[in-house]
C-alpha cells in the first residue's frame, strides 16, 4: 500500500513540475496540459521503446485520471496557491523521480531482466519526462546538468535488478533516493570528473567562448 501512495504522489508531482514550468513560461492552459502530459508520460513511452512493449501501455486509466485531475486543478487554482506548491516541489519531484525510475526498471525487469535494459530503462523513465518537458520549454535540461540525477535513476535500478521489488523494499529505497537527492540539493554535491577529463572540458570551453568573440 505505502508503494502505491508514494507512486501516485510522485505521478502527481512530475504532473505538477511540468505544468509549473509551462505557467513560468507564461504558456496557456494548452501549453500547461502539454507539459504536464508530457512529464508524466514522455519517460514511460522511451522505456517502452526500450523494452520493446507496446507504447499504448502507457495509457493506464488510473494513471491518466490522476493527471488530468492535477492538471485541471492547477489551472483553475489561483497563482499564489500554485506558487505555494513550490516550496514543497523538489520534496515531491524527488519522490516521483525515485517512484517512476523503479517503476521503468520493475517493467524491464518483468520484460526482459537484463541488467542493462534495467538501468537503461530505470535512467529514462525517471528523467525522460522532464527532459522533454525543459526541451519544450526552450530550457537546458536539467539532469543533463546535474548528474546526481542520472546517478540516482541507475541506483534504482541496480536494486531492482538485485530483487528488491517487494513493496515494503520499494518502499525503502525511494526514502533513501529522496534523502540523498534532498542533501545533494543542500549541499550542492557533484561528482567531479578525472582532472585530465575536466581540464579538458574546461579547455574546450574557453576554445568555444574565444571563437565566439571572434
Amino acid at each position: 500500500m505505502s508503494w502505491i501512495v508514494l507512486h501516485i504522489i510522485g505521478i502527481i508531482a512530475y504532473t505538477a513540475s511540468g505544468a509549473l514550468v509551462a505557467i513560468e513560461s507564461k504558456y496557456s492552459f494548452i501549453g500547461i496540459f502539454v507539459l504536464g502530459l508530457t512529464t508524466s508520460f514522455g519517460g514511460a513511452i522511451v522505456r517502452n521503446l526500450i523494452i520493446d512493449a507496446p507504447v499504448s501501455g502507457v495509457w493506464e486509466s488510473n494513471t491518466m485520471a490522476i493527471v488530468f485531475v492535477t492538471l485541471t486543478l492547477l489551472v483553475f487554482l489561483p497563482l499564489k496557491w500554485v506558487h505555494h506548491w513550490k516550496r514543497w516541489g523538489l520534496f515531491l519531484d524527488s519522490i516521483g523521480l525515485a517512484t517512476f525510475a523503479l517503476q521503468g526498471a520493475l517493467s524491464a525487469k518483468y520484460a526482459h531482466d537484463h541488467l542493462g535494459l534495467i538501468l537503461l530503462s530505470a535512467m529514462f523513465t525517471g528523467l525522460g519526462g522532464g527532459m522533454i518537458r525543459d526541451i519544450l520549454a526552450g530550457r537546458k535540461p536539467l539532469a543533463l546538468k546535474e548528474e546526481v540525477h542520472a546517478v540516482l535513476t541507475l541506483i534504482c535500478g541496480l536494486c531492482t535488478w538485485m530483487g528488491w521489488i517487494h513493496p515494503i523494499q520499494l518502499t525503502l529505497v525511494v526514502f533513501c533516493i529522496v534523502t540523498i537527492r534532498m542533501f545533494a540539493v543542500k549541499f550542492n554535491w557533484k561528482l567531479h570528473l578525472p582532472y585530465c577529463l575536466e581540464k579538458r572540458f574546461r579547455n574546450n570551453d574557453v576554445k568555444a567562448e574565444s571563437s565566439l568573440k571572434k
